[in-house]
């Protein structure tokens, strides 16, 4: 059975639709305790990517576990439907942009274009997650477009409006000129990047001010195209500012001293001179030319310096151009002198599209970024360019059509954050569990903290309209909550089953107040409101699901998605939870990083710089991509850079060894049935008394100890921390327990068919234990073995309810009768002691096939006496015929050195690092002793303590040729608390041994090269080919028969001549030391 992963899973895939698995394992969890968790929705408007499966991956894993620990939980799917990321493509599709276009199209016609892309990707994303192994209902989903959940969202929005929280406001908001609405500031800051802009100095002369008829006020500004809009020029009134005389021209200019640089290539060398200095509230007042006259009468009593606290020093000339429709902070500063207000709104000639409107004649129709070019070219003749550049700086940029974004004063409706600050807080801390936790307390925690009031209104078209009808002045505002209350409002007798504003804009409501009828205004909501009132629109709350809704459903027990979600779901979750019921509406978030492509850029098609998913699925399977993504930095929220070498690493180093382990298994079970002529079967007495075997209970501890492991791990949402026990696990497993056990698991250990039977129970239940622990994590493999352990399982299944799936099963619970300190300690120790004497013969260039003589094993009393009880695992394993145990260090040159991280110590110590530098040598062995005793240490009256010193044992160098354990055959190796001297001479003796271990493992390889299993029955024949004389075989074999029948299970003869008529199975030659044989399998 060779293992083909990817065609496992497709099996698995069958037979969940078989047995319709993952409604069963609802079905079996009904009843059982609540654990909720919400499913961000994502769009369907483009294929699923790596992103996505790793979060899909982390949804996947913690509801299978919690299913598996008896908690009903519902999986949801929902989709984003509305909002920019789908209108984008129908302005693409048709070349069309701004709200004139989208009119003379028809709103009726532009919705239903945006309603038939939405689920374009529906089904290829329902076949993938399917693929990847997530139990996940896309049958039930819920969409943002369904007047079921638009309704929801109009109570959330009327339970704020009702609370006072809803306000609407003439704000300088980031502004997409592509997509013609404003962002709000959360999505402003979802893509920023480097971009080059121009850089001017531009100068305004002064008038009215006596004496300065010749001296001009100079302004740095990298947005040339708000100079038309210019009403002031703003100072910081405790700053001092210089007013030169410029020699080369003769004018005179002012300034901070740091826009010297700026207005001159090298200051020491201009020719100028410093007429004046003067604070910046003394030119508060002070009058200047406006660059353009566009607003000149309108606004005749602008066109002067304030005083603004904003501005900075170091930071262009310290005068700051002010255009107020264009800047918070240069609307502020205006509101506040008193130029604007809100019966006085500040020039705005940018229209929807961000081109000039018809007030700024030489540039109508030329949107804003490309009129740069043109206002610098104007400016050149007048003489007030002084200086033009370019600079590269870090704006903002729509997220969406990835066009730069500008500054624009609009009218918005927002939601008041800044007030629920300390509640959000509060919340946060005392009630929400982060993975990991430096997100929760750096980045969310200051996101909250510093939050501003939520624009929640868009200028578009395709979304839930925001349900305020109002007067023509604004001054009586109705909201509406539900169709019911649209109705009752309205007197609509028509159909409302569909909340679009094509299909209710023409509904009016009569005035209260005698001022005609009330319209709805024209703006919907931003789809991140909608998405943040998932919790409620998604079940129709509080419409329907009342019960459901406060009877577990809220808070959510669990939520996941990336680290950008921070300022996106993360946060507008956490506004509308506190707003609506005071508290956060989710318990516990697992934040995953970005998953780049192998270079560090970030995967793209059009770059093919990463690999096709359906090549991975195809090549490796779901569960190596599953494994590989939750075992890397991504699961740790920092950025993955994905490799498909590192999906092929867990198929060799997880699926293939539990695989094999299984295989193993399997073969030994029939031989079993070969042997005694009976089926084997679990005996599930077994585990709890009865076992001998020091191994046998060895591997049962380990295996209670990574139930309890997994346990504690994944309440914590440390999924990140599993794959590594996992494959410890699995080492113990494949190189230790099986590797050790062969005979016993073989029944060829000569210790009876009860220990065989014993050996075979534990192997069967770490694999049963294994696969449920792991099915949420690799779904489909545990499943694949659990289905071929089933037939061995027998009674173990008796007590639950469905067995035909590993998913309807309960997680394993660690039985505490089974765990064993003492014994995992003392493997532990047999384990250093192999690993060690691996490494001396690794050095020495010698194979394990290689008999070696002696082994002198040397460590602390306990280590020895752990180590005593297993000596027999050490000398079959490292092939030496005597181990030597001794807690005698000195007798075999041993001696202590005491080795330090200078670095980490200095920062401890200061200058009393250089004392103990200098006498740590002097240190005696009786001192060293002492401290890796008593674990501190006191060095010319400074103490130390465990952490500062690490003790390490060498071979002393004074040690001597005639000392024990010493001299060129023997080869040391050390860890922390032991060490091994392996005598690495030859003996003659000895060989023959070597030979015989070195022709079964030839006959073994090429049994297996043949493609049989353990029961086949076979003739095994050898001739020798050449140098007769270096090995005696026919005396090797006689004088080790009986090893030689219990490893091959058969006998292994001399090729007589006849053998050519015997049907030959496999044959080949083979090279054993200075021999060489031909060996041959036959068919009996």
């Amino acid at each position: 059975m060779t293992a083909n992963f990817p065609q496992f899973e497709e099996e698995t895939l069958r037979l969940w639709r078989e047995v319709d698995a993952f409604k069963t394992q609802l079905q079996l969890t009904q009843g059982g305790p609540r654990f909720s968790f919400y499913d961000g929705p994502p769009f369907a408007t483009g294929l699923p990517h790596y992103g996505h499966f790793l979060t899909g991956t982390l949804k996947d894993i913690i509801p299978r576990y919690w299913s598996m620990k008896g908690y009903h939980v519902v999986r949801r799917f929902g989709w984003d439907t509305h909002g920019v990321p789908i209108e984008y493509q129908i302005d693409k599709k048709f070349g069309i942009s701004g709200p004139d276009a989208v009119r003379q199209m028809g709103i009726e016609k532009y919705n239903a274009e945006c309603k038939a892309i939405v689920m374009t990707y529906a089904q290829d994303w329902k076949q993938i997650m399917e693929r990847l192994g997530r139990w996940v209902d896309m049958d039930n989903d819920y969409k943002a477009m369904d007047p079921s959940f638009m309704e929801t969202v109009w109570w959330v929005f009327k339970q704020l409006f009702d609370k006072d929280q809803v306000y609407r406001a003439y704000r300088i908001m980031p502004y997409s000129t592509a997509l013609c609405t404003p962002l709000s500031l959360m999505e402003a800051k979802e893509n920023e990047k480097m971009t080059q802009d121009p850089a001017i100095l531009v100068s305004f002369p002064l008038v009215g001010v006596h004496g300065k008829e010749s001296t001009s006020l100079v302004v740095y500004t990298t947005t040339p195209w708000t100079l038309p809009s210019n009403l002031l020029i703003a100072v910081h009134p405790d700053f001092e500012y210089l007013e030169i005389l410029d020699q080369q021209s003769g004018n005179q200019y002012i300034t901070m001293e740091s826009g010297l640089s700026m207005l001159y290539k090298d200051p020491k060398k201009a020719k100028y001179t410093v007429v004046r200095r003067l604070r910046g509230k003394e030119l508060v007042g002070w009058k200047y030319k406006p660059l353009f006259n566009y607003f000149a009468t309108a606004f005749s009593d602008c066109f002067q310096v304030i005083a603004a606290d904003y501005v900075e020093a170091g930071e262009g000339t310290g005068l700051v151009h002010q255009a107020p429709a264009f800047g918070q902070e240069d609307y502020d500063a205006a509101l506040a002198a008193g130029f604007i207000g809100p019966s006085r709104l500040p020039p705005c000639p940018v229209d929807d599209k961000g081109c000039f409107t018809a007030e700024i004649p030489e540039y109508v129709g030329i949107h804003v970024k490309v009129a740069d070019k043109a206002i610098m070219k104007d400016l050149r003749p007048t003489g007030r360019l002084l200086v033009e550049s370019h600079i590269m700086h870090v704006d903002k940029f729509c997220w969406r059509s990835d066009t730069q974004l500008i500054r624009k004063a609009v009218s918005s409706w927002f939601i008041k954050v800044e007030n629920s600050i300390p509640q959000m807080m509060e919340n946060l801390q005392d009630t929400t569990s982060w993975t990991p936790a430096f997100v929760k307390e750096k980045r969310f925690a200051n996101w909250i903290a510093n939050a501003r009031d939520w624009n929640i209104s868009r200028n578009r078209y395709w979304g839930t309209p925001i349900p305020l009808w109002v007067s023509d002045d604004y001054e009586e505002v109705v909201c509406v909550g539900s169709v019911a209350e649209l109705r009752r409002l309205s007197g609509h007798t028509g159909e409302i089953n569909d909340l679009h504003r094509d299909k209710i804009d023409h509904i009016t409501i009569p005035s209260q107040k005698g001022k005609g009828v009330l319209r709805r205004v024209e703006e919907i909501f931003d789809c991140w409101f909608e998405s943040g009132a998932m919790p409620y629109a998604s079940i129709h709350y509080p419409f329907e699901n009342h019960d459901e809704f406060h009877g577990g459903h809220f808070p959510a027990d669990f939520i996941a998605e990336g680290l950008d979600q921070t300022r996106g779901w993360f946060y507008t979750l956490t506004v509308l939870g506190n707003k609506l019921f005071g508290k956060s509406p989710f318990r516990n978030v697992l934040v995953n990083g970005m998953v780049l492509a192998e270079d560090g850029k970030k995967m793209s098609k059009s770059l093919k710089n990463f690999p096709d998913p359906s090549h991975i699925f195809e090549r490796y399977g779901s569960d190596a991509l599953r494994l590989y993504l939750i075992n890397s930095p991504v699961v740790k929220a920092e950025p993955l850079r994905f490799k498909e070498s590192g999906v092929k690493e867990i198929v060799s180093k997880v699926l293939l060894p539990l695989w094999n382990s299984y295989r193993f298994f399997s073969e030994q079970a029939a031989l079993y049935k070969k042997t005694t002529g009976q089926d084997f079967v679990a005996d599930i007495t077994f585990s709890t008394g009865g076992l001998n075997n020091v191994m046998d209970r060895w591997v049962l501890a380990e295996c209670q100890s990574l139930l309890q492991f997994i346990e504690q791990e994944m309440r914590g949402y440390r999924v990140y921390t599993v794959v590594p026990r996992l494959l410890k696990m699995i080492d113990d497993l494949t190189n230790w327990y099986i590797r050790f056990n062969r005979k016993r698991l073989k029944g060829a250990a000569g210790l009876g068919e009860a220990d065989t039977t014993a050996a075979l129970n534990t192997l069967l239940q770490v694999l049963f234990t294994l696969v449920t622990a792991l099915a949420p994590f690799i779904p489909f493999i545990t499943e694949h073995i659990y289905g071929l352990l089933r037939p061995f399982l027998g009674d173990v299944l008796a007590s639950f309810r469905d067995t035909r799936s590993v998913h309807f099963l309960p997680f394993p619970t660690a039985q505490e009768e089974l765990f064993d300190q003492l014994i995992e300690r003392k493997m532990e120790a047999l384990q250093k002691v192999i690993q060690l004497g691996r490494v001396a013969r690794e050095k020495r260039n010698i194979t394990l096939k290689t008999p070696l003589l002696s082994l002198i094993v040397i460590g602390a009393s306990q280590f020895i006496s752990d180590v005593d009880s297993l000596k027999d695992y050490i000398r079959e394993e490292l092939n030496v015929r005597d181990v030597i145990l001794t807690n005698d260090e000195e007798k075999y040159g041993i001696s202590l050195e005491a080795r330090v991280d200078w670095p980490t110590l200095g920062k401890k110590l200061k200058k009393d690092v250089q004392i103990v530098r200098m006498a740590l040598p002097s240190l005696s062995q009786t001192e060293l002793r002492s401290y890796q005793r008593e674990k501190k240490i006191t060095i010319q009256n400074i103490e130390l303590d465990e952490n500062d010193l690490a003790i390490v044992r060498i071979m002393a160098k004074d040690s001597t040729a005639t000392a024990v354990g010493s001299g060129p055959q023997w080869e040391p190796a050390f860890a922390d608390d032991a060490v091994i001297l392996l005598d690495t001479a030859p003996h003659a003796e000895l060989l023959n041994e070597g030979f015989t271990r070195e022709l079964i493992n030839r006959i073994q390889r090429l049994r297996k090269k043949a493609g049989l299993v353990p029961t086949d029955d076979i003739h095994m024949g050898y001739t020798v080919v050449s140098n007769p004389e270096a090995v005696d075989v026919d005396a090797v074999i006689s004088s080790r028969r009986d090893l030689f029948q219990s490893a091959l299970r058969g006998m292994l003869e001399k090729m007589s001549d006849d053998a050519g008529s015997k049907e030959i199975i496999l044959e080949e030659e083979s090279t054993v030391g200075h021999l060489t044989l031909k060996l041959g399998l036959f068919k009996i």
